[in-house]
Order: C-alpha cells, then structure tokens, then sequence
C-alpha cells in the first residue's frame, strides 16, 4: 500500500510513500533527454522531456514508481488491487503498457493539461515487461503546481477525476474516496464548542480534541483521510528547509512501521522508502525506513542531454549525529 500527496509554497512538492513487504533494488533514477524507450506496442521515445524519480531498473529499463520531468510534471503509481483493468491493444489507439504510463506522458507532456488532453487516445495495455514479471495493479495521480488528477483504467473504462486534495492512496475507487471525506467534515484544527446538550456542562480536557474521528488505521481509506486532513491544514514557512521538512511530516502521518501490518509468516508491510521531489527546482528528497536522513538529488546536476540512465543506489542504515 502507499501513499502520494502534493504541497505548495513557494515551490510546489510532489511526493509519495512506498509501502511493501520487500524491495525491488529501488535508485534515484534520472532519465537524459535522449534515453530511447521503445515502447511495447511499436515506435519509440526520444528526444524527450528528461525525469527524475526512483524506479526499479531491469534490462537497463527504469521502472518508475514516481517521478518528475524537467518541466515540473509528476506522476506516482500506486495500487489499486481488484480495481485496475488493462486492455488488447486496438487500432487508432495511443497503446502503452502500464510500466510505460510514466515515461510516456512525463517526456511529451509539461503540465496536467496537455497530460489530460494526450490521455484522451490512451489504451492502457496488458503487456507484461517480463513473463515471469507480474503486472503491477495500479491508479495514478498527476499533478503539477497549477492542478492535479487521478487516473483510474477499470473495466468499466478509463477515468479521468481532478483531484482537488491532491492525495491518493489505494482502494476503494477515487470517487468514493473523495465521497468518504463527507464523513469527516466536522473534523477541525481547534476544539469543538459543547454542542452535545444545552443541559450539560461538557467541556473540553485537551488540546486536539477537534480532530477526534480522524481514523488512525492503516487502511487505505483511512491514510487517505489522514493526509488529505494533515495535508489541507498543513502549514510551514517557504524556504526550501521548512517546505521539504513538512513534507515529509505530512507523509509521516502514515508510516507503517514494522509489525503492524502482518501478510503472511514473518512477512510485513513496512514504508520502503518517502519521496518528495521539488518540481521546480528538479531536486528529489528520500529517506528509507532504516534511514530516516533526508537525502537528495539534483538532476540539474547531471548530463541531461545524455542518452544512458544516471541512477543512485539509496543512502542505507540510520546516520545518527552524535552531539558529544
């Protein structure tokens, strides 16, 4: 299960948490302008829009879980188990795989709405990158700093929602996600006045009491209620320093730690890794769930009219400043 939110100061801040019983090899993957995807269903990508995200690379292939382009773009997939339905591919169609999805609108697309208008003639696949490789079951969010939106491709077809939270986690479907939030309507920052009785003298005996209801499980319902409440009245200054900080709180709110979300003999759900990329400056933020330091990358830094993947092994193990 995950996690993905976007945030706005100065910067606007697009990020996810990844949340799974094991890791794949995750980098810090970027994607020069001139890598050459060539896509399943025919043609090729080049000359494209460079990225940055973090990715599992097979075959000289990243595999993006998320990732921003140059031009302030990003995209996460998460799970969306049950739900998710790709199709043939058929003619007069944009035909790309799921795996390809990210690469594909992040190098032609610079903002969500040419994003929603090149959605429009997309035929999500149901080609595998592997045999032996299972196709991941996914919904997308997209979001730049003017708008967001939610990709969902399901039997009953593709959906398209503008996400006005800009949060997404994982089942049920966005709409009832959205929906869901109805139920919490009377969460608040500050206590609630007695509304209970005009009878009773009932008052408040602590601070927070206005957010009580806010659910505190790991469900995907209840993190998507969590963080759109967290996120909504986040509040931080705009430098670089308190804007990625609070990020990273805001996606703190759902941690999963180890043990607490059995799947099977000593297997558990535990978040791999958070992200929080700064969108218009190119920079991607990471901590993993044995190193809680943030550690970035710039991809202004490197080559980006190259054509080979530039990738980073993750900073691993606890770097504790020791003060005396």
């Amino acid at each position: 299960m995950c996690t993905a939110a976007t945030y706005k100061t100065k910067d606007f801040y697009f990020g996810r948490t990844l949340d799974y019983e094991i890791s794949y090899g995750d980098q810090v993957v970027i994607t020069p302008r001139n890598y050459v995807f060539d896509l399943r269903s025919g043609g090729q990508l080049k000359s494209h829009y460079a990225m940055i995200g973090m990715a599992c690379v097979m075959q000289d292939y990243p595999l993006y879980y998320d990732a921003v382009n140059e031009k302030g773009l990003g995209i996460a997939g998460l799970n969306f188990v049950g739900n998710a339905h790709y199709n043939k591919p058929v003619a007069d169609k944009d035909n790309i795989t799921q795996f390809e999805l990210i690469p594909w609108i992040l190098g032609k697309c610079a903002t969500v709405k040419e994003a929603r208008a090149l959605l429009e003639n997309l035929n999500l696949t149901d080609i595998p990158f592997m045999e032996k490789l299972p196709m991941a079951q996914l919904h997308w969010i997209i979001a730049d700093k003017e708008a967001c939106i939610t990709l969902e491709c399901m039997e009953s077809g593709m959906k398209v929602y503008d996400n006005p939270v800009g949060v997404l986690t994982n089942n049920p479907p966005f709409d009832y996600q959205m929906f869901n939030l109805n139920n919490y309507m009377h969460l608040a920052v500050a206590n609630h006045p007695n509304t209970f009785s005009d009878e009773l003298v009932l008052n408040p005996y602590s601070r927070g009491m206005g957010g009580m209801g806010l659910p505190g499980d790991l469900s995907s319902q209840s993190r998507f209620v969590r963080v759109s409440f967290v996120k909504m009245n986040s509040l931080s200054g705009d430098s670089e320093e308190e804007s990625v900080s609070q990020f990273f709180h805001i996606l703190g709110s759902v941690d999963q730690q180890r043990g607490c979300c059995k799947l099977g003999e000593d297997k558990y759900e535990i978040t791999l890794y958070t992200s929080c990329c700064n969108t218009d400056k190119g920079i991607y933020y990471y901590n993993t769930y044995d190193n809680h330091q943030i550690s970035a990358v710039d991809m202004h830094k490197e080559d980006l009219d190259g054509e080979k993947l530039i990738s980073y092994a993750l900073v691993k193990g606890e770097q504790f400043f020791k003060q005396n």
